[in-house]
């Protein structure tokens, strides 16, 4: 079993959220709630994984994030 993380926005255009996972190709969607929105990168995640199976030896390791604030 191997925990993955996901970057997740929402979008005021077409009020989804919308996640993808860093590092695997392919494995961004959306969603109307968070609920939906774990269950749909959950989904394609593993047809990623299945569709690649070469990514599975060399899985993407989650840092971390980092805020950067500008001048805008």
């Amino acid at each position: 079993m191997k925990i993955f993380t996901a970057y997740i926005e929402w979008d005021p255009e077409t009020n989804l959220y919308v996640g993808i996972i860093p590092g695997i190709p392919g494995a961004h969607t959306e969603g109307a709630t968070l609920d939906e929105l774990q269950k749909n990168l959950k989904e394609v995640l593993e047809l990623c994984l299945e569709e690649n199976p070469n990514l599975k030896e060399n899985l993407p390791n989650f840092v971390g994030v980092q805020q950067i604030e500008v001048g805008v």
